[in-house]
């Protein structure tokens, strides 16, 4: 019951996003300034209060941290080796492997976090979260760059570090690290604040995700689709219990590495499709098949352990 009372709800409010979108309450105009109020106000400011106001002592486990990113490492060179056994042209292939292993973490992954586990489920996935990203995102421009066909851009690589370590969820992480660290207390002031501006993180989040979900382009990519939908949102999680098993973590330390695993595949896949010059159609299905079909996979997983 637990679980259907955090999915059902979740995915209720993407519908809602998607509705909206169709009857024009949410106009395109209003999408990307609202994503840029959600990915560099509302999460970070979500994250960093989550994390500040933990203990790293009891929140904090390097097994679990060591497990989730064997996990994505292995799915991106499975996902790679099946990329080329089906012999996906080499202008998707990068897309193809990206959406694979590079989840939605900040906008999905965190909200089934913060509603099945609760705060405290919060702050452990909050803390993987910086990490996991950093990852994806550098395995996601390798594999990327090296199949575009464009000649690669010195000063754009140079800016490839800069922009992942500028990430503001990843900063945020970091900064409540730092913070946690100290000791100290939020001052009261603050942690209102934060309070405030992190409670329109999710709902807003989810809203937007329904909004850009693409039913025309799915239905017309769906078929060299599936095989990504089923790496990201079985493979992938699968390995990560596999190797949380092996390494002896209990479910209830495991659990909130599994959901950013099994989380559905990044709506930024489609920005780095369009700027590395990979398959931005195959990045926009990929996106809103592996969306819908993660209430069910999320469902299944969390009811397996």
């Amino acid at each position: 019951m637990q679980i259907l009372n955090t999915i059902i709800p979740i995915f209720s409010v993407i519908l809602l996003g998607w509705l909206a979108r169709r009857k024009g309450f949410v106009p395109q105009a209003f999408i990307g300034p609202a994503n840029r109020l959600v990915f560099y106000f509302a999460i970070p400011a979500m994250v960093f209060a989550a994390i500040a106001r933990g203990s790293l002592k009891t929140d904090f486990n390097t097994g679990l941290l060591g497990c989730t990113l064997g996990a994505v490492g292995l799915s991106f060179g499975l996902t790679w080796i099946l990329g080329v056994v089906f012999r996906v042209p080499r202008r998707r292939f990068g897309t193809f492997v990206q959406s694979g292993f590079h989840g939605n973490l900040g906008y999905i992954g965190l909200a089934v976090a913060f509603y099945y586990l609760g705060r405290e489920g919060f702050v452990r996935a909050s803390l993987l979260i910086g990490f996991i990203m950093i990852l994806q995102n550098l395995l996601s421009v390798i594999v990327l760059q090296f199949y575009s066909d464009r000649e690669p851009s010195r000063s754009g690589i140079k800016t490839v570090p800069g922009k992942i370590m500028g990430n503001p969820v990843i900063l945020s992480a970091v900064a409540g690290i730092g913070f946690s660290l100290t000791g100290l207390a939020l001052p009261m002031v603050i942690d209102r604040t934060l309070e405030i501006v992190s409670g329109m993180a999710l709902p807003l989040a989810l809203l937007l995700i329904g909004a850009t979900l693409n039913f025309d382009r799915m239905k017309a990519r769906l078929k060299p689709v599936i095989p990504v939908a089923g790496i990201k949102l079985g493979i992938l999680p699968g390995i990560g219990v596999a190797l949380y098993s092996l390494w002896g973590l209990s479910p209830e330390i495991y659990v909130p590495g599994l959901i950013l695993l099994a989380s559905p595949s990044a709506t930024i896949s489609y920005v780095m499709a369009v700027e590395m010059n990979g398959d931005a159609d195959f990045a926009v299905t990929a996106i809103s098949l592996s969306t819908l079909l993660s209430a069910l996979t999320f469902s299944l997983w969390l009811h397996f352990i």
